[in-house]
């Protein structure tokens, strides 16, 4: 293989993961449940294409002859595809369906807790962080960096590793916020009802 069919494959890698990462982020922000039921939809069916470009790598790379490095820059977005694949789509599922249970009344406001669902760590973090590494592999799949060994690679594992801790932190404060929205009002902001004798 050749150095453009390569950076074809990781790059659709990237593009696939990019998206769904972008999705995600959006994915809080629907006004309605139809809104969030459709965001929900389409964020699954990026997964799913994201999921068939990871398949396609290594069958594209074995069918066409020669040496490709297309394999060794998939590696570095496997493991948070795979916490994606294993974690993130179930409760990707999960707000699908609850965003579903609105289906009488699709013009229904997005409920608090089912807001705070759609911004779960695990639905945000691991698709983004997906997104980030294919990118970082892009360089590798152009021949530009090599792995054993480069100094490069430890500046990008560095760079890539304080981008998924803020990437998380900024999504477990996202998450936090609008999980207080869903709790019921607790003290002295609760009605009173006054008892009759």
């Amino acid at each position: 293989m050749d150095i453009a069919a390569d950076l074809i494959l990781a790059g659709a890698l990237a593009v696939a993961w990019l998206a769904a990462g972008l999705a995600a982020d959006a994915l809080p922000g629907a006004r309605t449940a139809r809104d969030l039921r459709r965001r929900a939809g389409n964020l699954t069916w990026l997964v799913a294409i994201g999921a068939a470009v990871f398949v396609a790598v290594p069958l594209v790379t074995w069918v066409v002859p020669g040496v490709s490095n297309a394999p060794a820059a998939a590696l570095l977005p496997a493991v948070p595809g795979l916490i994606v694949l294993t974690l993130g789509v179930r409760r990707l599922g999960q707000v699908r369906r609850g965003a579903g249970a609105f289906a009488t009344a699709p013009q229904t406001p997005v409920p608090p807790a089912l807001r705070a669902a759609a911004a779960h760590p695990l639905i945000l973090v691991p698709m983004q962080v997906t997104g980030l590494a294919a990118l970082v592999g892009l360089p590798i799949a152009a021949g530009l960096v090599e792995i054993p060994g480069a100094d490069v690679a430890g500046i990008a594992i560095t760079v890539v590793g304080a981008a998924v801790v803020a990437i998380g932190v900024r999504a477990a404060v996202r998450h936090s916020r609008l999980s207080l929205l869903a709790l019921a009002p607790i003290g002295r902001g609760r009605p009173r009802v006054p008892v009759s004798r």
